[in-house]
């Protein structure tokens, strides 16, 4: 199984339930990952979204029995998640936030697929961080993009690059 998250210098993932910058490349290279597999979400990630992702198998992890969704796997465990995917083959496996379910499934994903964004807007929300965690080992950085961001009163550039790291406590070559 793996993780994609985009990243603010910070760390930070989100404001008020959304992501604080969002990136046309981050997008495209998240869609590019993950078409064709799966994807594991909390459900307030989910309803960020609006509804579920297509061409991907879409499970949502919540605490809410109630909860339900056309086109969604509904889990209320780790357990559950875990026999939802075992016969997914774990490259397609991605989790995609929130912060809650990133922090219970990093420990058991073999790779992490990050995009870091040289800014630092406000959060509430955040990605554990990597280069703080020995088991965890960049194994590929791209040269840094830049992206136009542009509002009423001001027009900025912000670079981010996409990086890959392996978690060496559950990677098997």
């Amino acid at each position: 199984m793996n993780i994609i998250a985009a990243v603010n210098r910070d760390w930070g993932i989100g404001y008020n339930g959304t992501q604080s910058i969002v990136i046309p490349g981050d997008r495209r290279r998240f869609k590019e990952l993950t078409s064709g597999g799966t994807v594991i979400s909390g459900r307030k990630t989910f309803e960020d979204f609006g509804t579920p992702l297509p061409d991907r198998k879409n499970i949502i992890l919540t605490q809410n029995r109630e909860y339900s969704v056309d086109c969604a796997v509904i889990t209320h465990s780790i357990g559950d998640v875990l026999r939802e995917i075992a016969c997914e083959p774990p490259d397609k496996v991605f989790v995609i936030g929130g912060e809650s379910v990133y922090r219970l499934f990093l420990p058991m994903s073999s790779f992490a697929y990050v995009t870091k964004i040289d800014a630092a807007p406000p959060s509430d929300t955040f990605f554990p961080n990597l280069d703080e965690l020995p088991e965890w080992e960049i194994i590929e950085q791209k040269k840094p993009c830049e992206y136009a961001v542009s509002t009423n009163v001001h027009h900025d550039t912000v670079r981010y690059s996409f990086v890959l790291y392996r978690n060496n406590s559950v990677y098997l070559p």
